[in-house]
């Protein structure tokens, strides 16, 4: 039976069974609708991975976005999925599933059931099959684009699938057509495109600011836009000037208007189409400067704009520059430099004092301390020696060493952060999809709204044209969606870069606002909050005995057990030279016993010393009082006498007590422990870290019970683990949190956030992190709509003109951008 008891500084009362006991397929279902999409996490760890299939379908009657949502949510809940995604734009569906529970008549069924019909996309014929390529994509200036270019590619014959990456750059197409035809379609959209290596890149791979295209076409713009301005100051005739304004708009607004009569192409109105309308009408009412400008600083900002993401963007990238791209490698009796695409599991490589790791693996020659801060985040590099774990990216500071490779390149723990640091990117945050839905009918409202100032006031109330045409503009350009679209994605962006320099994994916006949002946090005991292990506490000689002989003794008895104890005793004594022993033999259930020093020594619990005839009553309340500590004690003597005692504990974390203390400090309501130990050393630790709640004696699907009982009270609830023992706890919880992963490819997949090192004072910072996150999304909307409200009443007062327009929507942009960037600072 469970048990649960409430602590708060000291103060214990006792409450009767709130666990109860569930069967496992209850703890199955209890998962899904706390987490919901969780489920799928549960199918991938606990699934045959030779055994999933991918299909893609295409589903009709998607009537709205909200149905494609609830639609996705219902396929995923489906036993034997493992992960399903609908794309509304372009109706279709891609699901993976284990083959052994289901079949694609299966989904077809199910999809049937919500009330869509659902077409199974087959290979095309005369191609291998559907084949998936990565590329990256320079240009995208926001995430607005970045929808508009997935629906384009979405839209052409041969591709089942495409995702768009806005903030990592990168969009991923499932296809049958060739990849030459993707690139020469996504070059006509303007923009820059490759396919991204799959090898380590060149440390400067990184082309010259100078040398893109737009940038180019952007400073040639500005120069005849000054030209032009200051000819008109001088008194040119209009016969120069006027071509002069028409080529500075023709080379500014190139790739604008191209980006966006493609966008219409695919019957899509973005920011493009509309700076490209903006142009074009100024142009048709004799607005020549005015055109020149628009287009000149359109394309000033979005030069400004992508310079900014791409900061944002290096520095995720730069996580990979880490790792080096060349190791020394030792063969037979040869050693050699060789790209690490080239090194295979089980070659040794020799790393140099100051050089940086190239490949995960395990230390088979030396010793040395490691700087692993770009993995766990921690500050104090790690002292090294032979068996240890190390990981590619991180830096040997002293002491060379030969480590035997153990993952290839692109499955080292670093290249498995950057690639989930990339997915967390593409997840959206609930402000995101907030946004995304507002500028879903923003943009075509804005839109009929310009139209009708432009034409109504002229064919109603008789007004001129020209002057409500041209206030139409300015109403089109000022109301573009730019910076309220851009608002949350580069403030998620850049607060996910912070945390993953900081050793800490968060899988995707979403659980990025949910942290701060948090209420109760329930730490798993084992390893979590203590170090889960027992090691000595205590040795209380009583017969006149030094400590340092009394171990000695104890340890040399000791060293030929296996027991968990046993081993925490000779670890204590590892220092010291222990004593020849004879006629060693393990007392099963009571402890151990082993001649020394031609007596026989022995060494176990109360019941071992009860059946040699001892009366042990003047040391019950010392034995008391070690046990309400939480301490397992042990006694230890001869035939003839006690020697004393010694007391061994699974102890307490030194940063446990501060971590709780700093979840307080940043405004927990309430932080609880679950523990399968029994109530009396749960209790003990609960004191000691003045815990609010214990719940003890729980199996694993107590915990998912006691999780529960958490989100009823508290409402948001946090589950702290190791991310593989306590994975029904972690997926009932809100937020699910695995620690100490560094390395581990289970732990890492599982959980919704990921403290790659064993530093639970983290746990405070994700919380304010996650609040000013929240806080700088909130400015970012509030600044851009802000900004729209103020100049859309200036325009019908007639003090806002068309360049005006363009420089508060560009700079609106270009300021949220900024705001957004804070979070890759250093948190105070």
């Amino acid at each position: 039976m469970a048990k649960k008891y409430s602590f708060r500084k000291g103060i214990k009362k006792k409450n009767s069974c709130e666990c109860g006991c569930c069967s496992s397929e209850a703890v199955v279902s209890a998962a899904v609708p706390a987490c919901g999409g969780r489920m799928e996490k549960a199918d991938r760890s606990s699934g045959d991975g030779a055994d999933t299939v991918t299909n893609n379908y295409d589903i009709e009657g998607l009537d709205c976005g909200d149905c494609a949502a609830k639609l996705e949510n219902g396929i995923k809940k489906i036993k034997g999925v493992v992960n399903a995604q609908v794309n509304f734009a372009s109706a279709k569906m891609k699901v993976t599933y284990n083959s052994s529970m289901l079949d694609s008549e299966d989904i077809a069924k199910a999809v049937s059931g919500f009330g869509y019909s659902a077409k199974l996309v087959k290979a095309a014929s005369g191609h291998p099959g559907i084949r998936n390529a990565v590329f990256k994509v320079s240009g995208l200036d926001c995430a607005d684009c970045a929808a508009k270019l997935e629906k384009m590619i979405l839209a052409m014959a041969g591709v089942s699938s495409a995702q768009v990456n806005f903030a990592a750059g990168k969009i991923i197409v499932e296809h049958t057509i060739s990849e030459d035809d993707i690139i020469k379609a996504i070059e006509q959209a303007g923009y820059n495109i490759e396919r991204e290596s799959k090898g380590p890149r060149p440390a400067n791979s990184k082309p010259a600011w100078w040398t893109n295209k737009r940038t180019q076409a952007t400073v040639v713009s500005g120069l005849l836009l000054a030209v032009a301005t200051v000819m008109e100051w001088l008194g040119v005739h209009d016969d120069v000037i006027i071509p002069l304004y028409i080529v500075t708009a023709i080379t500014g607004g190139y790739h604008t208007a191209k980006s966006g009569l493609y966008g219409l192409r695919a019957l899509s109105f973005d920011m493009n189409f509309l700076m490209t309308a903006a142009v074009i009408g100024a142009a048709a009412i004799g607005e020549w400067s005015e055109g020149a400008t628009v287009a000149f600083l359109f394309s000033f900002g979005n030069t400004l704009q992508t310079y900014t993401m791409d900061k944002t963007r290096q520095s995720i990238r730069a996580l990979m520059e880490l790792a080096p791209h060349e190791a020394l490698v030792r063969r037979g009796n040869q050693e050699q430099r060789l790209p690490v695409d080239e090194i295979v599991i089980g070659d040794i490589i020799i790393v140099k004092p100051g050089e940086r790791i190239a490949m995960d693996g395990v230390v088979k020659k030396g010793m040395s301390a490691v700087n692993q801060a770009t993995i766990t985040g921690e500050s104090i590099p790690v002292e090294k020696a032979v068996g240890d774990t190390v990981y590619a990216g991180t830096v040997n500071e002293h002491g060379a060493l030969e480590i035997e490779v153990t993952k290839i390149a692109a499955d080292s723990t670093l290249a498995k952060i950057m690639h989930l640091v990339e997915e967390a990117q593409a997840q959206k945050a609930p402000s995101q999809h907030f946004v995304d839905v507002f500028s879903k009918y923003y943009t075509p409202a804005v839109l009929i709204a310009a139209i009708g100032v432009m034409v109504l006031p002229w064919l109603l109330f008789n007004q001129p044209f020209a002057t409500w045409f041209y206030k139409g503009l300015v109403l089109l350009v000022i109301s573009c969606p730019c910076a309220l679209v851009i608002s949350t994605p580069v403030s998620i962006v850049s607060a996910i870069g912070n945390s993953s320099r900081n050793g800490v994994l968060i899988k995707g916006g979403a659980y990025l606002e949910q942290m701060g949002a948090i209420q109760s946090i329930a730490f798993d005991k084992t390893g979590t909050l203590t170090y889960g292990r027992p090691v000595v506490t205590d040795i209380i000689p009583v017969d006149g005995t030094s400590e340092l002989d009394f171990l000695t003794t104890a340890a040399s008895v000791e060293k030929l057990s296996e027991h968990p104890l046993a081993v925490a005793i000779v670890e204590k004594a590892k220092s010291l030279a222990l004593k020849s022993i004879a006629n060693f033999k393990a007392l099963v259930g009571r402890g151990a016993q082993a001649d020394v020093d031609g007596k026989t020594v022995y060494i176990g619990n109360l019941r071992l010393f009860e059946e040699l005839g001892f009366g042990l009553s003047q040391y019950e309340q010392d034995m008391a009082v070690l046990e309400q500590q939480g301490k397992t004690v042990m006694l230890m003597g001869t035939k003839e006498a006690i020697m004393g005692m010694i007391a061994v504990a699974d102890t307490i974390r030194d940063n446990s007590f501060t971590a709780v203390q700093a979840l307080r400090e940043a405004g927990m309501k309430h932080v609880a422990m679950l523990t399968g130990d029994n109530s009396r050393v749960a209790g003990a630790i609960a004191e000691k870290l003045e815990l609010d709640t214990v719940y003890s004696e729980l199996l694993p699907e107590d915990k998912v019970n006691a999780v529960k009982n958490l989100i009823r009270d508290y409402g948001s609830v946090a589950m702290v683990g190791d991310g593989v023992n306590d994975a029904p706890a972690l997926a009932a919880a809100n937020v699910g949190i695995a620690m100490g992963v560094a390395g581990s490819d289970t732990a890492l997949e599982t959980a919704d956030i990921a403290l790659m090192s064993d530093d639970l004072e983290k746990l405070a910072y994700l919380i304010r992190l996650s609040r000013k996150t929240v806080a700088v999304i909130k400015q970012n909307i509030a600044f851009a709509i802000l900004v729209k409200i103020v100049f859309v009443i200036l325009t019908f007062a007639g003090y806002v003109n068309l360049w005006l327009a363009v420089f508060a929507d560009m700079g609106s942009s270009i300021l949220v951008t900024l705001n957004g960037m804070r979070l890759m600072r250093r948190l105070r």
